[in-house]
């Protein structure tokens, strides 16, 4: 297919030219439509892709792709991939119905055929742009089927279905997450039930009492204490130290003579 469509090409390439240079010059052509011979060659040429690409079978348009990628040929890879995801619902091809080109706004070309296949017609669209001379040089092809009304209307709804039922299916998966919630909440408090309970920590000690205060001595029986004290008094009342009896003797507390 590959040779022959480049030798189709090249005569078209060939007989474009010397068209082009018949008509002074490649801005003539692209101000005028499109003759008739110019036409009719670009028209032969792209019906001729559409046959041949049409006539690869499903088991081989991977391969052809795939292999114009290897080659980079984006062109080429772009026809294969087209027609790979039309070749299903057209079926095989039966015959070309209509066909034109014209020039199209930007300086190139445009070629589009109606071809009716085995379950639809479809619409064969083929770009070119303007080469040396005004000679056409593919750009990109595409295959677009003619559905009928039922058959979109089909379509929308099973897109809507798909749509509208993954929707549900992710708010359903939030709403089961959710709800398991309060198995997590059972859950951790019958781990907490189940754990050993801490035994209460044990009371400080109290403090150890000082022996002083747990026994409180008995000042009264140091004599030296008592008759030193007594002359204290004494001196301190201006009296004789007889008439005094000192019975007992106790540390005052926090006395101020210890800040001084």
């Amino acid at each position: 297919m590959k040779q022959n469509i480049k030798r189709l090409w090249l005569m078209v390439c060939v007989a474009f030219s010397l068209l082009a240079l018949s008509a002074c010059s490649a801005a003539d052509i692209e101000a005028e439509e499109l003759n008739e011979q110019q036409s009719e060659l670009l028209c032969d040429i792209t019906e001729e892709i559409l046959v041949e690409c049409t006539k690869i079978p499903a088991d081989e348009i991977e391969k052809k792709e795939a292999l114009a990628v290897k080659y980079k040929d984006s062109v080429g890879a772009a026809l294969y991939s087209s027609w790979k995801g039309v070749m299903n619902d057209t079926g095989a091809f039966a015959e070309v119905v209509s066909r034109t080109a014209r020039i199209t706004e930007d300086g190139g070309y445009e070629c589009i055929i109606e071809a009716s296949f085995a379950n639809r017609m479809v619409t064969f669209k083929a770009f070119y742009e303007s080469g040396a001379n005004g000679v056409p040089v593919p750009a990109s092809y595409s295959f677009t089927p003619e559905y009928s009304t039922g058959e979109k209307l089909a379509k929308a709804g099973m897109n809507t279905l798909m749509g509208m039922g993954t929707v549900f299916m992710v708010l359903v998966f939030i709403s089961l997450i959710i709800s398991c919630f309060k198995f997590i909440n059972n859950f951790e408090n019958r781990a907490r039930a189940a754990a050993p309970q801490a035994a209460p920590a044990p009371a400080p000690a109290p403090a150890p009492v000082p022996a002083a205060a747990e026994e409180e001595e008995n000042l009264a029986d140091d004599l030296e204490l008592v008759a030193v004290i007594t002359a204290a008094i004494a001196a301190f009342g201006n009296t004789s130290a007889d008439g005094l009896v000192v019975r007992s003797i106790k540390r005052a507390p926090g006395a101020k003579w210890k800040r001084a």
